[in-house]
């Protein structure tokens, strides 16, 4: 498990540059929020999530996370169908706080043109600077506010 500058970014993950994580087994895709985004959007009090067998498109936003401070969007890491929800986060969305790699998993997909999608994701070795420059980006913004 990788930690850079103080956020958990799990190895075995894909990224989507909207802070959706991406776990992979098989054509099946698990997706939640990162820790950054977790760190930068603060409690999570509300989720408006799609249904069950929606299609959602790699990019597409198919779903709202509303903090304390503000509303986020869940973009979809990959292609495909949505095959779950995670019907627990009606109840406490709380878990994408504390648990944002486990109970607070979002949906799953099944995926379409897996291969080619995951490319699109940061993933690996470009974590690290990723994050490096997300991190600044966050910094240069509050340094505005």
């Amino acid at each position: 498990m990788a930690e850079i500058k103080g956020y958990n970014m799990p190895d075995e993950l894909y990224f989507h540059q909207e802070h959706s994580w991406a776990r992979v087994d098989g054509n099946k895709v698990t997706v939640g929020m990162s820790d950054f985004f977790r760190k930068e959007a603060g409690d999570v009090v509300f989720i408006d999530l799609p249904d069950e067998g929606d299609e959602v498109s790699q990019g597409e936003t198919c779903g709202k996370i509303q903090s304390r401070k503000w509303i986020g969007k869940l973009v979809a890491p990959v292609s495909g169908e949505i095959t779950a929800i995670n019907e627990e986060l009606e109840e406490d969305t709380s878990l994408i706080n504390t648990d944002p790699y486990g109970k607070g998993w979002i949906l799953v997909i099944e995926a379409g043109d897996l291969e080619s999608e995951l490319a699109n994701l940061v993933h690996g070795d470009a974590v690290a600077p990723w994050i490096e420059s997300e991190v600044k980006r966050a910094e240069d913004e509050r340094a505005k506010a």
